[in-house]
Protein backbone atom coordinates (compact mmCIF):
# COMPACT_ATOMS: atom_id res chain seq x y z
CA UNK A 1 0.00 0.00 0.00
CA UNK A 2 1.25 3.63 -0.97
CA UNK A 3 -0.26 6.81 0.68
CA UNK A 4 -1.78 7.60 -2.47
CA UNK A 5 -4.21 4.99 -2.17
CA UNK A 6 -5.99 6.51 0.67
CA UNK A 7 -7.53 9.24 -1.60
CA UNK A 8 -9.30 6.30 -3.19
CA UNK A 9 -11.26 5.18 -0.59
CA UNK A 10 -14.24 6.55 -1.55
CA UNK A 11 -16.36 5.64 1.80
CA UNK A 12 -14.01 7.45 3.65
CA UNK A 13 -13.72 10.69 1.19
CA UNK A 14 -10.14 11.22 2.70
CA UNK A 15 -9.08 14.49 0.87
CA UNK A 16 -5.19 15.67 -0.50
CA UNK A 17 -4.38 19.16 1.74
CA UNK A 18 -0.89 18.84 0.56
CA UNK A 19 1.69 16.80 -1.36
CA UNK A 20 3.61 15.78 -4.53
CA UNK A 21 2.81 13.03 -6.25
CA UNK A 22 6.36 11.72 -5.57
CA UNK A 23 5.41 12.18 -1.92
CA UNK A 24 2.19 10.01 -2.62
CA UNK A 25 4.19 7.22 -3.70
CA UNK A 26 5.83 6.56 -0.14
CA UNK A 27 4.89 3.01 1.28
CA UNK A 28 2.86 2.60 4.12
CA UNK A 29 3.62 0.16 6.88
CA UNK A 30 1.17 0.99 9.22
CA UNK A 31 -0.93 3.39 11.57
CA UNK A 32 -0.09 5.12 15.00
CA UNK A 33 -2.82 7.80 16.45
CA UNK A 34 -1.59 10.85 18.40
CA UNK A 35 -2.17 13.50 20.33
CA UNK A 36 1.05 14.59 21.71
CA UNK A 37 2.59 17.48 20.42
CA UNK A 38 6.25 15.74 20.20
CA UNK A 39 5.60 12.08 19.48
CA UNK A 40 8.68 11.08 17.49
CA UNK A 41 9.64 8.20 20.39
CA UNK A 42 6.51 6.68 19.87
CA UNK A 43 6.26 6.26 15.86
CA UNK A 44 8.01 4.09 13.61
CA UNK A 45 9.02 4.35 9.81
CA UNK A 46 6.40 4.10 7.28
CA UNK A 47 3.87 4.94 9.22
CA UNK A 48 0.74 7.06 9.04
CA UNK A 49 -0.26 9.16 11.91
CA UNK A 50 -3.25 10.06 12.93
CA UNK A 51 -3.90 12.93 15.09
CA UNK A 52 -7.33 15.31 15.98
CA UNK A 53 -5.42 18.39 16.17
CA UNK A 54 -6.06 18.72 19.68
CA UNK A 55 -2.94 19.95 20.50
CA UNK A 56 -3.21 22.20 17.72
CA UNK A 57 -3.30 26.13 20.24
CA UNK A 58 -3.72 29.50 17.50
CA UNK A 59 -1.85 31.33 19.51
CA UNK A 60 1.22 29.44 19.23
CA UNK A 61 2.14 29.81 16.00
CA UNK A 62 5.28 27.21 16.15
CA UNK A 63 3.37 24.21 17.53
CA UNK A 64 2.71 22.87 14.03
CA UNK A 65 6.52 22.98 12.81
CA UNK A 66 7.67 21.15 16.07
CA UNK A 67 4.71 18.26 15.35
CA UNK A 68 5.91 18.60 11.88
CA UNK A 69 9.72 18.05 12.67
CA UNK A 70 8.77 15.30 15.08
CA UNK A 71 7.12 13.42 12.19
CA UNK A 72 10.14 14.22 10.16
CA UNK A 73 12.49 12.95 12.51
CA UNK A 74 10.84 9.70 12.95
CA UNK A 75 10.53 9.10 9.34
CA UNK A 76 6.67 8.53 8.91
CA UNK A 77 5.03 8.36 5.55
CA UNK A 78 2.04 10.94 5.89
CA UNK A 79 0.30 12.58 8.18
CA UNK A 80 -3.57 12.35 8.37
CA UNK A 81 -5.36 14.97 10.64
CA UNK A 82 -8.86 15.18 11.58
CA UNK A 83 -10.94 18.26 10.84
CA UNK A 84 -13.84 17.36 13.53
CA UNK A 85 -12.12 19.80 16.28
CA UNK A 86 -11.28 23.02 14.10
CA UNK A 87 -13.31 22.63 11.62
CA UNK A 88 -10.60 22.53 8.85
CA UNK A 89 -6.62 21.87 8.70
CA UNK A 90 -4.62 24.95 10.06
CA UNK A 91 -2.89 26.94 7.43
CA UNK A 92 -0.33 26.56 9.65
CA UNK A 93 0.35 22.94 9.48
CA UNK A 94 0.07 22.62 5.91
CA UNK A 95 2.97 25.30 5.81
CA UNK A 96 4.79 23.25 8.18
CA UNK A 97 3.95 19.60 6.15
CA UNK A 98 5.38 21.62 2.65
CA UNK A 99 8.41 22.39 4.88
CA UNK A 100 9.16 19.31 6.11
CA UNK A 101 7.92 17.55 3.30
CA UNK A 102 4.97 15.01 4.68
CA UNK A 103 2.28 14.48 2.89
CA UNK A 104 -0.84 15.89 4.33
CA UNK A 105 -4.34 14.45 4.31
CA UNK A 106 -7.53 15.63 5.26
CA UNK A 107 -10.09 13.51 7.15
CA UNK A 108 -13.33 13.98 7.07
CA UNK A 109 -15.68 15.34 10.80
CA UNK A 110 -18.39 12.32 10.33
CA UNK A 111 -14.95 9.79 9.39
CA UNK A 112 -13.85 8.12 12.67
CA UNK A 113 -9.80 6.94 13.26
CA UNK A 114 -11.17 3.99 14.06
CA UNK A 115 -12.70 3.34 10.37
CA UNK A 116 -9.72 4.61 8.40
CA UNK A 117 -7.13 2.24 10.72
CA UNK A 118 -9.04 -1.00 9.57
CA UNK A 119 -9.13 -0.02 6.01
CA UNK A 120 -5.89 0.56 6.04
CA UNK A 121 -4.73 -2.74 7.49
CA UNK A 122 -7.38 -4.45 5.54
CA UNK A 123 -5.75 -3.00 2.75
CA UNK A 124 -2.15 -3.71 3.78
CA UNK A 125 -2.77 -7.65 4.29
CA UNK A 126 -6.10 -8.55 3.44
CA UNK A 127 -5.44 -8.16 -0.11
CA UNK A 128 -6.29 -11.71 -1.34
CA UNK A 129 -4.91 -12.56 -4.41
CA UNK A 130 -6.59 -13.31 -7.38
CA UNK A 131 -4.71 -16.50 -7.78
CA UNK A 132 -4.69 -17.66 -4.49
CA UNK A 133 -7.84 -19.69 -4.70
CA UNK A 134 -5.91 -22.15 -5.94
CA UNK A 135 -2.78 -22.73 -3.39
CA UNK A 136 -5.00 -21.59 -0.93
CA UNK A 137 -7.73 -24.79 -1.83
CA UNK A 138 -10.51 -22.07 -0.20
CA UNK A 139 -13.73 -22.28 -2.76
CA UNK A 140 -14.83 -18.67 -3.35
CA UNK A 141 -17.98 -18.69 -1.91
CA UNK A 142 -16.33 -19.88 1.95
CA UNK A 143 -13.70 -17.27 1.06
CA UNK A 144 -16.38 -14.21 0.66
CA UNK A 145 -17.91 -15.76 3.64
CA UNK A 146 -14.82 -15.45 5.97
CA UNK A 147 -13.90 -12.52 4.42
CA UNK A 148 -17.35 -10.82 5.43
CA UNK A 149 -16.94 -12.06 8.86
CA UNK A 150 -13.11 -10.52 9.35
CA UNK A 151 -14.68 -7.23 7.32
CA UNK A 152 -17.68 -7.09 9.98
CA UNK A 153 -15.05 -7.63 12.67
CA UNK A 154 -15.77 -10.82 13.67
CA UNK A 155 -13.60 -12.34 16.45
CA UNK A 156 -11.10 -14.76 15.52
CA UNK A 157 -13.21 -17.37 17.72
CA UNK A 158 -16.18 -17.31 15.11
CA UNK A 159 -13.51 -17.27 12.28
CA UNK A 160 -12.31 -19.91 13.30
CA UNK A 161 -15.33 -22.13 14.07
CA UNK A 162 -16.83 -21.26 10.63
CA UNK A 163 -13.75 -22.22 8.77
CA UNK A 164 -13.41 -25.54 10.86
CA UNK A 165 -17.20 -25.97 9.85
CA UNK A 166 -17.58 -25.09 6.18
CA UNK A 167 -13.62 -26.35 5.20
CA UNK A 168 -13.68 -29.65 7.41
CA UNK A 169 -11.12 -28.69 8.61
CA UNK A 170 -9.25 -30.47 11.96
CA UNK A 171 -10.00 -27.92 15.25
CA UNK A 172 -7.78 -24.68 14.96
CA UNK A 173 -6.25 -22.39 17.55
CA UNK A 174 -4.40 -19.33 17.46
CA UNK A 175 -1.37 -18.41 19.90
CA UNK A 176 0.65 -15.74 19.90
CA UNK A 177 4.65 -16.30 19.27
CA UNK A 178 4.98 -16.51 23.13
CA UNK A 179 2.86 -19.39 23.25
CA UNK A 180 -0.21 -17.97 25.41
CA UNK A 181 -3.58 -19.01 23.95
CA UNK A 182 -5.68 -16.07 21.34
CA UNK A 183 -8.36 -17.85 20.15
CA UNK A 184 -10.06 -21.31 19.24
CA UNK A 185 -12.35 -23.02 17.18
CA UNK A 186 -15.45 -23.66 19.45
CA UNK A 187 -15.50 -27.65 18.62
CA UNK A 188 -12.17 -27.50 20.36
CA UNK A 189 -14.39 -26.80 23.20
CA UNK A 190 -15.55 -30.70 23.24
CA UNK A 191 -12.28 -32.03 23.58
CA UNK A 192 -11.51 -30.45 27.14
CA UNK A 193 -8.93 -27.87 25.85
CA UNK A 194 -7.98 -25.14 27.50
CA UNK A 195 -10.08 -22.00 27.74
CA UNK A 196 -9.45 -19.18 25.08
CA UNK A 197 -7.33 -16.26 26.36
CA UNK A 198 -9.30 -14.07 24.27
CA UNK A 199 -9.61 -10.15 25.44
CA UNK A 200 -11.77 -8.51 27.69
CA UNK A 201 -11.92 -4.62 27.42
CA UNK A 202 -11.05 -3.90 31.16
CA UNK A 203 -8.97 -0.86 30.02
CA UNK A 204 -9.95 2.48 28.52
CA UNK A 205 -11.58 2.87 24.76
CA UNK A 206 -9.44 0.96 21.94
CA UNK A 207 -7.08 -0.53 24.83
CA UNK A 208 -8.70 -3.73 26.12
CA UNK A 209 -6.85 -5.51 28.82
CA UNK A 210 -7.04 -9.29 28.65
CA UNK A 211 -8.26 -12.23 30.69
CA UNK A 212 -6.25 -14.99 30.02
CA UNK A 213 -5.77 -18.76 30.33
CA UNK A 214 -2.85 -21.22 30.11
CA UNK A 215 -0.43 -20.70 26.92
CA UNK A 216 -0.72 -24.04 23.82
CA UNK A 217 2.64 -25.60 24.24
CA UNK A 218 4.44 -25.13 20.71
CA UNK A 219 5.14 -28.56 19.77
CA UNK A 220 0.87 -29.12 20.03
CA UNK A 221 -0.20 -28.71 16.40
CA UNK A 222 2.73 -28.36 14.94
CA UNK A 223 4.80 -25.74 14.49
CA UNK A 224 1.88 -23.45 13.39
CA UNK A 225 1.52 -21.01 10.49
CA UNK A 226 2.36 -17.09 10.84
CA UNK A 227 -0.56 -14.93 10.60
CA UNK A 228 -0.42 -11.34 9.56
CA UNK A 229 2.85 -8.59 10.47
CA UNK A 230 5.69 -10.27 12.26
CA UNK A 231 7.96 -8.05 13.80
CA UNK A 232 11.15 -10.53 14.73
CA UNK A 233 10.25 -10.62 18.36
CA UNK A 234 10.11 -13.95 19.95
CA UNK A 235 6.76 -13.11 21.63
CA UNK A 236 4.94 -10.89 19.20
CA UNK A 237 3.26 -12.58 16.35
CA UNK A 238 -0.04 -14.75 15.89
CA UNK A 239 0.60 -18.82 14.58
CA UNK A 240 -2.21 -20.75 13.16
CA UNK A 241 -2.24 -24.62 14.20
CA UNK A 242 -4.73 -27.38 13.59
CA UNK A 243 -5.23 -30.06 16.53
CA UNK A 244 -3.91 -32.81 15.58
CA UNK A 245 -1.71 -31.36 13.07
CA UNK A 246 -2.48 -32.62 9.73
CA UNK A 247 -0.39 -32.44 6.49
CA UNK A 248 -3.36 -32.79 4.32
CA UNK A 249 -4.62 -29.68 5.57
CA UNK A 250 -1.87 -27.17 5.14
CA UNK A 251 -3.31 -25.88 1.61
CA UNK A 252 -6.45 -24.57 3.21
CA UNK A 253 -4.59 -23.46 6.21
CA UNK A 254 -2.56 -20.90 4.11
CA UNK A 255 -5.77 -19.51 3.08
CA UNK A 256 -7.27 -18.87 6.31
CA UNK A 257 -3.89 -17.94 8.08
CA UNK A 258 -4.36 -15.04 5.03
CA UNK A 259 -7.94 -14.54 5.70
CA UNK A 260 -7.15 -13.96 9.15
CA UNK A 261 -4.43 -11.34 8.28
CA UNK A 262 -6.61 -8.39 8.94
CA UNK A 263 -7.55 -9.21 12.56
CA UNK A 264 -3.45 -9.72 13.39
CA UNK A 265 -2.88 -6.45 11.96
CA UNK A 266 -5.73 -5.59 13.93
CA UNK A 267 -4.33 -6.99 17.41
CA UNK A 268 -0.81 -5.65 16.71
CA UNK A 269 -2.04 -1.92 15.98
CA UNK A 270 -4.39 -2.26 19.49
CA UNK A 271 -0.68 -3.74 21.33
CA UNK A 272 0.74 -1.08 19.59
CA UNK A 273 -1.18 1.46 21.19
CA UNK A 274 -1.21 -0.22 24.53
CA UNK A 275 2.62 -0.03 24.16
CA UNK A 276 2.42 3.99 23.47
CA UNK A 277 -0.16 4.32 26.41
CA UNK A 278 2.18 2.68 28.83
CA UNK A 279 5.34 4.52 27.57
CA UNK A 280 3.51 8.07 27.89
CA UNK A 281 2.76 6.84 31.62
CA UNK A 282 6.32 6.32 32.62
CA UNK A 283 7.56 9.28 31.07
CA UNK A 284 4.83 11.24 32.59
CA UNK A 285 6.40 9.75 36.02
CA UNK A 286 9.85 10.66 35.59
CA UNK A 287 8.71 14.54 34.09
CA UNK A 288 6.28 14.84 37.12
CA UNK A 289 3.96 15.00 34.42
CA UNK A 290 0.27 14.58 35.15
CA UNK A 291 -1.08 11.46 35.89
CA UNK A 292 -4.99 11.15 35.60
CA UNK A 293 -4.92 10.93 31.53
CA UNK A 294 -2.00 8.74 31.57
CA UNK A 295 -3.56 6.51 33.42
CA UNK A 296 -6.85 6.92 32.16
CA UNK A 297 -5.40 5.64 29.04
CA UNK A 298 -3.46 2.54 30.11
CA UNK A 299 -6.55 1.32 31.92
CA UNK A 300 -5.98 1.78 35.70
CA UNK A 301 -7.78 4.79 35.59
CA UNK A 302 -9.46 3.64 39.37
CA UNK A 303 -7.28 0.92 39.95
CA UNK A 304 -5.80 1.92 43.15
CA UNK A 305 -2.44 0.49 44.16
CA UNK A 306 -0.36 -0.89 41.01
CA UNK A 307 2.49 -3.02 41.62
CA UNK A 308 5.70 -1.94 39.73
CA UNK A 309 7.31 -4.15 37.43
CA UNK A 310 10.71 -3.74 35.67
CA UNK A 311 12.55 -6.38 33.16
CA UNK A 312 15.15 -6.45 30.54
CA UNK A 313 16.86 -8.79 28.02
CA UNK A 314 20.66 -9.54 28.65
CA UNK A 315 22.63 -10.22 25.60
CA UNK A 316 24.28 -13.35 25.65
CA UNK A 317 27.67 -12.23 24.20
CA UNK A 318 29.76 -9.16 23.65
CA UNK A 319 28.15 -7.30 20.97
CA UNK A 320 24.87 -8.90 20.86
CA UNK A 321 22.15 -6.12 20.86
CA UNK A 322 18.49 -7.04 21.69
CA UNK A 323 15.46 -5.17 20.61
CA UNK A 324 14.86 -2.69 23.61
CA UNK A 325 11.15 -3.66 23.38
CA UNK A 326 11.57 -7.32 23.70
CA UNK A 327 11.36 -6.78 27.05
CA UNK A 328 8.29 -5.27 27.39
CA UNK A 329 6.61 -7.67 24.73
CA UNK A 330 7.67 -10.55 27.41
CA UNK A 331 6.17 -8.36 30.15
CA UNK A 332 3.06 -7.95 28.30
CA UNK A 333 2.58 -11.74 27.33
CA UNK A 334 3.63 -13.10 31.34
CA UNK A 335 0.93 -10.25 32.88
CA UNK A 336 -2.09 -10.98 30.09
CA UNK A 337 -3.07 -13.96 31.96
CA UNK A 338 -3.87 -12.27 35.65
CA UNK A 339 -6.63 -10.61 34.12
CA UNK A 340 -6.67 -7.24 35.49
CA UNK A 341 -5.33 -3.82 33.71
CA UNK A 342 -1.77 -3.45 33.64
CA UNK A 343 0.35 -1.18 31.33
CA UNK A 344 3.95 -2.41 29.71
CA UNK A 345 6.04 -0.34 27.53
CA UNK A 346 9.50 0.36 27.16
CA UNK A 347 11.13 3.14 29.81
CA UNK A 348 13.49 6.07 28.80
CA UNK A 349 16.44 3.56 30.40
CA UNK A 350 15.16 1.25 27.48
CA UNK A 351 13.90 -1.54 30.37
CA UNK A 352 10.57 -2.91 29.77
CA UNK A 353 8.40 -1.53 32.70
CA UNK A 354 4.53 -2.49 33.78
CA UNK A 355 2.67 -1.50 36.14
CA UNK A 356 -0.14 -3.86 37.41
CA UNK A 357 -3.15 -3.77 39.05
CA UNK A 358 -2.45 -6.62 41.22
CA UNK A 359 -0.87 -7.27 44.73
CA UNK A 360 2.77 -7.62 44.20
CA UNK A 361 2.97 -11.38 45.73
CA UNK A 362 0.48 -12.19 43.00
CA UNK A 363 2.35 -10.46 40.57
CA UNK A 364 5.74 -12.07 41.45
CA UNK A 365 3.94 -15.73 41.65
CA UNK A 366 2.75 -15.08 37.99
CA UNK A 367 5.90 -14.02 36.68
CA UNK A 368 8.02 -16.76 38.08
CA UNK A 369 5.55 -19.56 36.39
CA UNK A 370 5.52 -17.55 32.93
CA UNK A 371 9.30 -16.64 32.89
CA UNK A 372 10.82 -20.49 31.82
CA UNK A 373 8.37 -20.43 28.83
CA UNK A 374 9.38 -16.81 27.82
CA UNK A 375 13.13 -17.87 28.66
CA UNK A 376 12.55 -20.99 26.06
CA UNK A 377 11.72 -18.61 23.29
CA UNK A 378 15.01 -16.29 23.46
CA UNK A 379 18.15 -17.99 21.44
CA UNK A 380 22.20 -17.27 21.84
CA UNK A 381 22.48 -17.00 25.56
CA UNK A 382 19.90 -13.98 26.11
CA UNK A 383 18.79 -13.57 29.51
CA UNK A 384 15.24 -12.90 30.49
CA UNK A 385 15.42 -10.99 33.95
CA UNK A 386 12.52 -9.44 36.52
CA UNK A 387 12.01 -7.18 39.08
CA UNK A 388 9.02 -7.07 41.28
CA UNK A 389 8.52 -3.62 43.37
CA UNK A 390 6.27 -3.07 45.81
CA UNK A 391 2.40 -2.25 45.04
CA UNK A 392 2.10 1.50 45.16
CA UNK A 393 -1.01 4.79 45.26
CA UNK A 394 -1.23 5.75 41.76
CA UNK A 395 0.58 8.98 42.46
CA UNK A 396 3.69 10.26 40.82
CA UNK A 397 6.23 9.84 43.80
CA UNK A 398 5.00 6.65 45.51
CA UNK A 399 5.18 4.80 41.67
CA UNK A 400 8.83 6.26 40.51
CA UNK A 401 9.62 4.90 44.22
CA UNK A 402 8.16 1.78 43.28
CA UNK A 403 9.74 1.16 40.12
CA UNK A 404 13.09 2.40 41.78
CA UNK A 405 12.52 -0.79 43.96
CA UNK A 406 11.89 -2.65 41.24
CA UNK A 407 15.25 -1.80 39.27
CA UNK A 408 17.18 -2.27 42.37
CA UNK A 409 15.83 -6.10 43.04
CA UNK A 410 16.35 -6.66 38.82
CA UNK A 411 20.04 -6.41 39.79
CA UNK A 412 19.96 -8.43 42.07
CA UNK A 413 21.95 -11.91 40.91
CA UNK A 414 20.14 -14.62 43.38
CA UNK A 415 17.72 -15.31 40.64
CA UNK A 416 15.87 -14.59 37.19
CA UNK A 417 12.93 -12.93 39.27
CA UNK A 418 13.03 -10.66 42.35
CA UNK A 419 10.55 -8.86 43.98
CA UNK A 420 11.30 -5.82 46.65
CA UNK A 421 8.87 -7.62 48.83
CA UNK A 422 11.33 -9.92 49.64
CA UNK A 423 14.06 -8.11 50.54
CA UNK A 424 14.15 -8.09 53.95
CA UNK A 425 17.97 -9.04 54.86
CA UNK A 426 21.06 -7.17 54.73
CA UNK A 427 22.74 -9.86 51.95
CA UNK A 428 19.55 -9.34 49.86
CA UNK A 429 20.36 -5.38 50.67
CA UNK A 430 23.62 -5.28 49.30
CA UNK A 431 23.41 -8.20 46.27
CA UNK A 432 21.61 -5.15 43.93
CA UNK A 433 24.28 -3.01 44.67
CA UNK A 434 26.93 -2.71 41.85
CA UNK A 435 30.11 -5.15 42.36
CA UNK A 436 32.54 -2.37 41.94
CA UNK A 437 30.94 -0.15 44.96
CA UNK A 438 30.90 -3.86 47.04
CA UNK A 439 34.35 -4.77 46.45
CA UNK A 440 35.63 -1.19 47.20
CA UNK A 441 33.57 -1.54 50.36
CA UNK A 442 35.32 -4.90 51.50
CA UNK A 443 38.71 -3.77 50.57
CA UNK A 444 38.47 -0.19 52.27
CA UNK A 445 37.44 -2.05 55.53
CA UNK A 446 38.91 -5.34 55.75
CA UNK A 447 42.47 -5.07 53.78
CA UNK A 448 44.27 -4.97 56.74
CA UNK A 449 42.64 -8.33 58.03
CA UNK A 450 43.23 -9.77 54.20
CA UNK A 451 47.20 -8.93 54.07
CA UNK A 452 47.43 -10.47 57.56
CA UNK A 453 45.45 -13.57 56.61
CA UNK A 454 48.33 -13.74 53.42
CA UNK A 455 51.10 -14.11 56.09
CA UNK A 456 49.79 -16.29 58.49
CA UNK A 457 47.94 -19.43 59.18
CA UNK A 458 45.82 -18.10 61.63
CA UNK A 459 42.14 -16.44 59.49
CA UNK A 460 41.21 -13.03 61.57
CA UNK A 461 38.62 -12.88 58.69
CA UNK A 462 37.25 -16.21 59.77
CA UNK A 463 37.38 -15.62 63.23
CA UNK A 464 35.48 -12.39 62.45
CA UNK A 465 32.62 -13.93 60.46
CA UNK A 466 32.41 -16.60 63.14
CA UNK A 467 31.70 -14.09 65.97
CA UNK A 468 29.59 -11.61 64.52
CA UNK A 469 27.42 -14.50 63.22
CA UNK A 470 27.37 -15.99 66.87
CA UNK A 471 26.34 -12.44 68.30
CA UNK A 472 29.41 -11.47 69.82
CA UNK A 473 29.54 -14.33 71.96
CA UNK A 474 32.90 -15.20 72.91
CA UNK A 475 32.34 -18.69 74.49
CA UNK A 476 30.05 -20.11 71.43
CA UNK A 477 32.57 -18.56 69.05
CA UNK A 478 35.65 -20.30 70.92
CA UNK A 479 33.50 -23.96 70.64
CA UNK A 480 32.67 -23.36 66.91
CA UNK A 481 36.62 -22.40 66.21
CA UNK A 482 37.50 -25.15 68.49
CA UNK A 483 39.86 -22.41 70.44
CA UNK A 484 40.25 -21.41 74.31
CA UNK A 485 38.34 -18.66 74.84
CA UNK A 486 41.24 -16.09 75.49
CA UNK A 487 42.29 -17.18 72.11
CA UNK A 488 39.12 -15.65 70.51
CA UNK A 489 39.94 -12.58 73.33
CA UNK A 490 43.37 -11.78 71.87
CA UNK A 491 42.18 -12.10 67.91
CA UNK A 492 39.15 -10.31 68.25
CA UNK A 493 41.81 -7.26 69.90
CA UNK A 494 43.82 -7.84 67.26
CA UNK A 495 40.88 -7.19 64.57
CA UNK A 496 40.20 -4.24 66.44
CA UNK A 497 43.77 -2.83 66.15
CA UNK A 498 43.93 -3.53 62.14
CA UNK A 499 40.87 -2.08 61.58
CA UNK A 500 40.22 0.59 64.05
CA UNK A 501 36.44 -0.56 64.90
CA UNK A 502 35.35 -1.40 68.32
CA UNK A 503 33.14 -4.89 68.20
CA UNK A 504 31.57 -3.89 71.50
CA UNK A 505 29.51 -0.92 69.49
CA UNK A 506 26.41 -2.46 67.20
CA UNK A 507 27.87 0.19 64.33
CA UNK A 508 30.98 -1.37 63.97
CA UNK A 509 29.65 -4.44 63.91
CA UNK A 510 27.38 -3.75 61.63
CA UNK A 511 30.08 -1.81 59.64
CA UNK A 512 32.26 -4.57 59.71
CA UNK A 513 29.48 -6.99 59.01
CA UNK A 514 28.46 -5.31 55.26
CA UNK A 515 31.90 -6.01 54.71
CA UNK A 516 32.16 -9.26 55.04
CA UNK A 517 29.24 -10.06 53.08
CA UNK A 518 30.58 -7.37 50.11
CA UNK A 519 33.49 -10.00 49.92
CA UNK A 520 34.23 -13.47 48.29
CA UNK A 521 32.56 -16.21 49.66
CA UNK A 522 35.80 -17.65 50.80
CA UNK A 523 35.51 -14.91 53.47
CA UNK A 524 32.89 -16.10 55.45
CA UNK A 525 34.74 -19.40 55.95
CA UNK A 526 35.61 -21.19 59.35
CA UNK A 527 39.08 -21.44 59.62
CA UNK A 528 40.55 -24.51 61.74
CA UNK A 529 42.30 -22.79 64.27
Amino acid sequence: MIVGDLLHLDDLSIRLAWGTPDLLDRPVTGVSSTDLQDPARYLRPGELVLTGLVWWQPADASGALRFATALRSAGVAALLAGEGTHGSIPDGLAEACRTHGIPLLAVPAGVSFRAVTDRVYLRLWGNLRAGAQDTAAIPETVRSELLGLVRAEAGPDEVLTRAVGRLGLPDCSISTAGGRRIARSRTEASTGASPSDGSVGRGGPGLPVGRGGPGLPVGRGGPGLPVGPQDGSPFDGWRLRTHPHTPAAEPALQGLAELLAPLAARARAAAGARRRAAGRLLDALVDDGGLAEPLAGCGLGGAGALTAVTARIEPGRTGDEVPADWAAHALAEALHPLGVPYAAGTDRTGRGAALVAAPAERVTERLRRARPALQARLTGRRTLRIGVGPAAPPTAGALRAALVQARYVLADAAGPVGSATELDTLAGLLSGIPAEVTAAFHARLLAPLTAHDEENSVSLLGTLAVFLEHDGSWARTAEALHLHVNTVHYRIRRIEELTGRNLARLRDRLDLRAALLCGPAAAGQTPTG
